[in-house]
C-alpha cells in the first residue's frame, strides 16, 4: 500500500532539492505547442502519482470517451516517476499529473514551480488503522508506545501526534520505514498501525482482508482538508499555454463528473485501460461506490442543478490544514530547515480552467 496523504516522493525530496536549479536547462518545454502527434493531436503526457486507482478514474475515463481527442489533445498516461509525480511536473517530464494540495504546498516550499487546477477529493478518506486482530489497539491513544508504518513523512507524524494526544495519550511512537506494503507490514508484525486510504485499502481489507479497525483524523482533532486530490501542472504551463491547461482540465473535468454519475459502466473501464494493475472489477466497483454514496468528491445533487462545480478546490479547508502542519513543525524548505509559515493555498491552486457551466 502507498501512503497517499504525503506521497512516497515526499521521502525523496533530497533529490528535488538538487533538480529543481537544473530545471530551467534541463526541462523539457511543456508549453510547446509544436509537440503535436502524427494526427495533429497535441501531445500531453499525465502522469499517475501511484498505481491506477479510482482516484484516476477521470481521466481514464476521459481517455476512452475520446474527450481529450475532441479537444484536440493525444494523452499518453505514464507511471509514476521514482522520484515523484510533483517533482516530474515541477521539472517538465510530465505536464500533469494527479497530486493533492498538501503535497504541493510541501514541494513549493522546496522551489517546484506547480499549481493544482482541479480538486476532485473534497472530503477527507485517509484512515489510520491497525489490524482487527491486534486487540491492544481499540482507539488512537493506544497507538502511544506502537510502531507507526511510515514511509517517512513529518506530515504524517503530525497527524498521529494530534490523534493520540487528543484520545488522551502522550504521543509518542516509534517508526519503520515501509517497503512495498502497509498490510504485509503489519501483518509480519514489523509495525502496529499504519495510514490506509478507506475509498481504496479500506475496501481492500473489507473484500479480501486482513481486516482492519481504523479512526479518522478528524474525529481526533486533525482540522482541515489533508485529502486534497485533484489534478496538477507547470506554472510555466498554466502562464504559456493557458489554453492547453483549459482544455486538458475541462476533458478532465467531464472524465470524473461522469464516473460518478456511471460508476459501474466506469470501474468496467478502469479495468480495461489500466491492464497492468489486473484490477478486479467488482472490487473497483466497490470502491466507486464508497466515493459515490460517502459524497468524496462533493454533492452529486448539487453538481446535476450546478450549484457546486465538481473539482472546485477547497482552500480554507486546505489552509486549516497547512496551518495545523506548520505548527506541527513538519514543513522544511529544500536544505531540510524547519519552515514553521505555512503556504497560501491560495497561491497553490486556481478554478480559472474549470468549466463551471458543464452538466452532464
Amino acid at each position: 500500500m502507498k501512503n497517499r496523504l504525503a506521497s512516497k516522493a515526499i521521502a525523496l525530496v533530497g533529490a528535488l532539492a538538487m533538480s529543481i536549479g537544473l530545471a530551467a536547462c534541463g526541462r523539457t518545454n511543456t508549453a510547446d505547442s509544436s509537440n503535436s502527434s502524427t494526427s495533429g493531436l497535441k501531445k500531453v503526457t499525465f502522469m499517475l502519482s501511484w498505481a491506477p486507482d479510482t482516484n484516476h478514474i477521470g481521466v481514464y475515463v476521459a481517455k476512452n470517451k475520446g474527450w481529450f481527442k475532441d479537444a484536440g489533445l493525444d494523452v499518453d498516461i505514464v507511471a509514476v516517476a521514482q522520484a515523484g509525480a510533483e517533482q516530474a511536473v515541477a521539472n517538465g517530464v510530465a505536464d500533469f499529473a494527479l497530486s493533492n494540495l498538501t503535497n504541493v504546498g510541501i514541494y513549493s516550499l522546496k522551489g517546484a514551480n506547480i499549481k493544482q487546477v482541479m480538486q476532485v477529493q473534497q472530503k477527507p478518506s485517509a484512515i489510520w488503522c491497525s489490524l482487527a486482530s491486534n486487540t491492544a489497539i481499540k482507539s488512537p491513544k493506544d497507538f502511544d508506545g506502537k510502531t507507526f508504518a511510515t514511509f517517512g513523512s513529518n506530515e504524517s507524524d503530525t497527524v498521529i501526534r494530534r490523534m493520540i494526544q487528543t484520545d488522551g495519550g502522550q504521543g509518542n511512537f516509534d517508526k519503520v520505514t515501509v517497503g512495498t506494503s502497509t498490510f504485509q507490514t503489519l501483518s509480519s508484525g514489523k509495525a502496529d498501525f499504519g495510514g490506509f486510504y478507506a475509498t481504496w485499502e479500506g475496501v481492500q481489507a473489507d473484500m479480501y482482508g486482513p481486516k482492519l479497525s481504523c479512526f479518522l483524523g478528524a474525529d481526533y482533532g486533525v482540522p482541515g482538508q489533508p485529502d486534497s486530490i485533484g489534478i496538477i501542472t507547470n506554472n510555466d504551463t498554466i502562464k504559456n499555454n493557458p489554453d492547453l491547461v483549459r482544455k486538458f482540465t475541462q476533458a478532465t473535468q467531464k472524465g470524473y463528473e461522469y464516473a460518478y454519475a456511471n460508476p459501474d459502466e466506469t470501474a468496467k473501464i478502469l479495468v480495461k485501460e489500466a491492464p497492468e494493475a489486473n484490477l478486479k472489477e467488482d472490487f473497483v466497483k466497490r470502491s466507486m461506490h464508497l466515493i459515490v454514496d460517502g459524497k468524496y468528491w462533493g454533492d452529486p445533487d448539487k453538481i446535476k442543478d450546478g450549484s457546486f462545480v465538481l473539482g472546485t478546490n477547497d482552500l480554507d479547508g486546505t489552509q486549516q490544514y497547512f496551518d495545523f502542519i506548520a505548527q506541527g513543525g513538519a514543513y522544511t524548505d529544500a536544505k531540510g530547515k524547519e519552515i514553521r509559515q505555512a503556504p497560501n493555498a491560495k497561491d497553490l491552486a486556481t478554478d480559472q480552467f474549470l468549466d463551471k457551466d458543464y452538466q452532464l
